[in-house]
């Protein structure tokens, strides 16, 4: 398994809400651009990516203390 210093898992959860927002953001507004039509299923899948990296990086906040 990865060990982790303290400065490394911070430099982490200060990026991961980051990476979540561009997947968000790729995931659900990225559909607009497109000719295809709105995929609800994408859209729901870069919301589940949001929250993973959301939930990832409090769970890497907490364990730094």
């Amino acid at each position: 398994m990865l060990e982790l210093n303290r400065e490394q898992r911070a430099r982490i959860a200060d990026k991961l809400p980051d990476a979540g927002n561009i997947a968000l953001g790729a995931l659900v507004f990225g559909q607009f651009l497109g000719d295809q039509p709105f995929s609800f299923a994408v859209a729901t899948f870069g919301g589940v990516v949001w929250l993973g990296c959301m939930v990832a990086s409090v769970g890497l906040e907490n364990r730094r203390r």
